[in-house]
């Protein structure tokens, strides 16, 4: 891989890192949606899948005669690939159950901070292990804990699930969460020093060699 391939690989994946570092160095929990984080992993896949399988299976001759015969510019061609992987992500999006993560937090503190939460939503709700069923709302979940990560999801229990109630869960949720306060979690700093790692290493491959970063790209992107 030449340094412009290496960069726009990389260079996502360093910028999703700082972000992730940056919601573990919070002092309090972050509440993400199911389908906000795993767009951000989307988007943070990109780069590895353009100079991956985009690439490695590009239609050359139908580019060619596509761009001939409409007149479009080279780097146009690429839209419809970007498109097409685009569309791979809202489908996984579209076909996943409702998901709530909170960054930067243990399952005992979320448990208290969800019983708060719990007890102002619905008057019905139920405690089964680490599964919680709330029937005014539609919503039935179960804790999935990753210690490693110090972060917790709410995995929907279940297809029968209204996502009107998931809204209001994440609403009061993320209010609760913006209260309550959390020790800074130490591998946010690991996370960050490999994405500033990362792109400290891609901006020295771009700056031996300016000229040939910038041929590569007008040759992948058929400029």
């Amino acid at each position: 891989m030449d340094s412009f391939q290496l960069c726009l690989a990389f260079g996502p994946v360093a910028v999703y890192l700082l972000a992730v570092a940056a919601v573990n160095l919070r002092r309090r929990p972050t509440v993400l949606s199911g389908t906000r984080d795993t767009t951000a992993l989307g988007l943070a896949m990109v780069g590895l899948v353009a100079v991956g399988p985009m690439e490695l299976w590009f239609p050359e001759s139908a580019a060619l005669h596509l761009s001939a015969a409409l007149h479009l510019p080279g780097p146009l061609i690429w839209l419809p690939l970007l498109a097409l992987y685009g569309l791979c992500v809202v489908l996984v999006l579209l076909t996943m159950r409702p998901r709530l993560v909170v960054y930067n937090v243990s399952v005992d503190q979320l448990r208290r901070v969800l019983a708060e939460v719990v007890d102002g939503l619905d008057t019905e709700a139920r405690w089964a292990g680490d599964g919680l069923v709330l029937p005014r709302l539609g919503v039935q979940l179960h804790l999935d804990s990753v210690k490693f990560m110090h972060n917790v999801s709410l995995v929907a229990s279940g297809p029968n699930q209204s996502y009107l109630g998931w809204q209001k869960l994440h609403r009061r949720l993320a209010q609760s969460a913006g209260k309550t306060r959390a020790a800074r979690n130490g591998r946010g700093l690991g996370f960050a020093l490999a994405g500033l790692g990362m792109l400290a290493l891609l901006a020295c491959l771009v700056a031996q060699d300016p000229q040939a970063t910038l041929q590569a790209m007008y040759e992948m992107f058929r400029v």
